[in-house]
């Protein structure tokens, strides 16, 4: 069960606010639920012990106005360190989404996709880490309540899963062996690691 520190409850209550009133697309749920659920699921898999606030921030940037200039001073603002604000910036800017359709209006989709695949897989072991949890997270939902785009979905995360093997080794098996199970429950044949 997800502990926080005090410092911790802080930047959550930042991201809360930064977030506002956005909801998870099926469910209705207050978005910070997926924040907590990815901080929850990347907890017992820390190595760097900023994975889990690289979690709570993860869609900051990409979902909110805020800027990584934003979340830096307010980290500074909660004491962590400009080591800890280098390390916990760098991994929210690595999963950041960069090929937007507003900065990349003529790529369709899976063009974006593909490029933001690419990008991913250089991404640095914690944001890996990070991004095995928010996986994890967000196919399990998307599965659940709607099998048609979960389809979509999980052929844009076989485009790079495969390759971003440089997180924690545990969790990275637990995404991989769920990937292949929803793919298999989607009627979409497994890949092989």
């Amino acid at each position: 069960m997800l502990e926080l520190t005090e410092r911790q409850w802080a930047l959550f209550d930042f991201v809360k606010e930064m977030h506002g009133q956005q909801q998870r697309k099926y469910t209705g749920a207050p978005y910070y639920t997926h924040l907590l659920s990815v901080a929850d699921r990347v907890e017992p898999y820390r190595s760097s012990g900023y994975e889990t606030e690289i979690a709570l921030c993860h869609d900051l940037i990409e979902d909110t106005a805020c800027s990584l200039a934003d979340l830096s001073e307010k980290l500074m603002s909660l004491g962590y360190g400009v080591k800890e604000d280098a390390e916990i910036l760098a991994g929210v800017d690595d999963l950041t989404d960069k090929y937007t359709h507003e900065r990349y209006p003529d790529l369709n989709r899976a063009q974006r996709k593909q490029l933001e695949g690419l990008r991913i897989i250089t991404s640095r072991p914690t944001a890996q880490t990070v991004k095995y949890a928010d996986i994890i997270d967000n196919i399990t939902s998307v599965a659940e309540h709607d099998p048609g785009f979960a389809r979509v979905y999980a052929r844009e995360i076989d485009g790079y899963l495969w390759q971003i093997d440089k997180g924690n080794s545990a969790l990275y098996a637990a995404c991989c062996a769920l990937f292949i199970d929803i793919k298999g429950r989607l009627g979409l044949t497994a890949s092989a690691i």
